[in-house]
């Protein structure tokens, strides 16, 4: 697991100092730090990206921002509401298993599904946007957190894949984060 230490601990670091702030005067850019369980959804959508390889390295992350977008949009107008934590520590589990066990799909059934990962997130934000400030501002901000979440997990994920040990790495820190995504569910129920 060498080289995967500093990730890991920049993660828990910066969502620690986020975990109250919705960031940057309403931006919404440190919004998707505030939960691990965004924070590793969105590391995670990365690495499997990575891990799937060729299209699926930009594809699979764009489908989880559109959705995003649409699900923010959707829990922004009140059309949806209540809790979706669930869903969201159930994707945090999926793309663990996913990765652990180096599942390949084909790129548009792995967009379909991280789609609809993006589409909980989303909503999950939408429903948290606070009310004073720009709401456009605000799902810019956290899109773009998002997509650079993407980028780091999908550039930590092909820089251990060019290791000797870097896909067995990798396998278990996708196992890891099924076993976060399974004490997520504990905690939601």
């Amino acid at each position: 697991m060498r080289g995967s230490g500093p990730v890991l601990v920049l993660l828990v670091l910066v969502q620690s100092t986020a975990c109250a702030a919705h960031g940057f005067g309403g931006s919404g850019l440190l919004h998707p730090l505030t939960g691990l369980d965004h924070a590793l959804a969105m590391v995670a959508v990365g690495a499997w990206s990575a891990q799937l390889g060729g299209r699926a390295v930009w594809v699979v992350p764009a489908c989880f921002v559109l959705l995003m977008l649409l699900g923010g949009i959707v829990g922004w107008t009140g059309m949806a509401g209540g809790n979706v934590d669930g869903l969201i520590a159930f994707s945090v589990l999926l793309l663990g298993l996913a990765i652990a066990f180096d599942r390949r799909l084909s790129v548009l059934l792995a967009g379909a599904a991280v789609g609809l990962f993006g589409f909980c997130h989303g909503l999950a934000h939408g429903i948290e946007m606070p009310e004073e400030g720009n709401s456009a501002v605000f799902m810019v901000g956290f899109l773009v957190t998002t997509a650079g979440l993407h980028l780091v997990g999908a550039v930590a994920a092909l820089l251990l894949l060019n290791q000797s040990q870097g896909k067995r790495t990798l396998r278990i820190l996708g196992a890891l984060t099924a076993f976060a995504g399974v004490l997520l569910l504990v905690k939601t129920h």
